[in-house]
């Protein structure tokens, strides 16, 4: 039986600030965060200068770095990869957009599914936008919305990695991808 979620959640509770703790995470995550970086960047567009590998090790630093952070348990941790793999692609998007546009922002008309694969820097800002407004309106449909877009997650691993049922899931997708839509200006998928 592997072991490793239990081993996560341990190693994070009692020394997740530590360079031995991370250093003996790394194995154990480091497949998962990989696989999630690679769905990440298969929604990319064609010849995006990031690489799977380099999303994950910026990623990890990121987490490393934080040492303020009260890891909770293995959701938590992979949450915040998650949210922090998001944020090092809204970064580079911004750089991308700031060079190739003068750092001017266009409003699009697009569906939310096209925004969150086509790895346009301007959409994906868009839809960055739109997740920080639906993040004050509905937390957890945000945060379904980021694992779903992001993280690459389907319906049964978002459910796993939030602890509650696909229907729940479900619904909050329903919910979120209709109000993404309605913020950002696209129609309703």
């Amino acid at each position: 039986m592997d072991d490793r979620p239990d081993r996560v959640t341990r190693i994070l509770r009692e020394g997740g600030g530590s360079g031995a703790a991370w250093s003996e995470l790394l194995p154990l995550v480091y497949d998962e965060l990989h696989a999630i970086a690679e769905r990440r960047m298969a929604a990319e567009r064609a010849g995006h200068t990031l690489q799977a590998t380099a999303l994950v090790s910026e990623a990890y630093l990121r987490l490393v770095d934080d040492r303020e952070i009260d890891w909770q348990n293995r959701r938590h941790f992979f949450g915040a990869a998650a949210e922090a793999m998001r944020r090092i692609l809204i970064d580079h998007a911004r750089r991308v957009r700031s060079q190739k546009r003068g750092g001017d922002r266009a409003r699009v008309s697009i569906s939310v599914v096209d925004l969150a694969e086509d790895g346009d820097p301007e959409r994906l800002l868009a839809l960055d936008d739109a997740l920080g407004a639906l993040e004050k309106e509905d937390p957890r449909a945000a945060e379904v919305a980021r694992l779903r877009f992001f993280a690459g997650l389907d319906v049964a691993q978002t459910a796993q990695a939030l602890d509650v049922s696909e229907r729940t899931v479900t619904r909050e997708w329903a919910y979120a991808r209709a109000r993404l839509a309605e913020l950002v200006g696209g129609e309703s998928v």
